[in-house]
């Protein structure tokens, strides 16, 4: 059915819950703000990190690329390698690709991280287009990302929508999917609501990587 298979990182191909948030902890301490608990910072899992601050914490505009920064700090370092794939999904990029699958990883986070948690776990052989935004916030809108991902695959000959899919875990993936006019997949194992991505307009909603990879054969 699907030809063309964009994929979400954080939440839909690897769990970064300890890197992300403790990375988020570390740089809300810096600007003196005190959350105890990493797990209620889980809502910075998906959206771009720049609106996540704005809109969880209210960091004022002049000090968003301050606050960005130091959560780099810790995440460039340490962060990104505090990270799982989700089992059975290395299984699964591997079969989609032997089976002749042209598949994307399509993330809001830097394009410079994507890279570097995609090699650390010995995955990115099985993409042939890897994007994400840039440090300075340029193309972090989801939209953006997959526009670039059809481009790509359109190189050489005009790429059907309608056997391309978005696959993520949260809203953000939806809208941007349906946006785009892409068909869509949502995935519950992540860190979105089943409730969250029916909103959203998700096509199919799936549980496991093991029906996902049973949808995407």
């Amino acid at each position: 059915m699907y030809d063309y298979i964009l994929l979400d990182l954080d939440g839909t191909v690897s769990d970064p819950m300890v890197g992300i948030c403790t990375s988020v902890q570390y740089g809300l301490h810096k600007m003196g703000i005190e959350v105890p608990d990493i797990k209620v910072l889980t809502p910075f899992i998906g959206p771009p990190l720049r609106d996540s601050f704005r809109n969880y914490y209210n960091i004022p505009e002049e000090d968003i690329e301050k606050v960005v920064a130091y959560y780099r700090e810790r995440f460039s370092t340490v962060g990104l390698f505090e990270n799982d794939l989700y089992p059975g999904m290395e299984e699964m990029l591997r079969d989609l690709k032997n089976s002749g699958k042209h598949l994307a990883l399509a993330s809001s986070k830097p394009r410079v991280f994507v890279e570097q948690i995609l090699d650390h776990f010995h995955i990115s052989e099985y993409f042939e287009v890897i994007m994400g935004s840039e440090l300075d916030g340029t193309r972090e809108n989801k939209i953006e990302i997959i526009e670039e991902c059809l481009r790509l695959f359109s190189k050489d000959a005009p790429v059907e929508k309608e056997k391309c899919v978005m696959v993520g875990d949260r809203k953000y993936d939806i809208e941007a999917a349906v946006k785009a006019g892409l068909p869509s997949i949502g995935v519950t194992y992540g860190y979105g609501s089943r409730e969250e991505l029916e909103t959203a307009g998700a096509g199919k909603i799936i549980d496991t990587v093991e029906e996902l990879k049973r949808v995407l054969s």
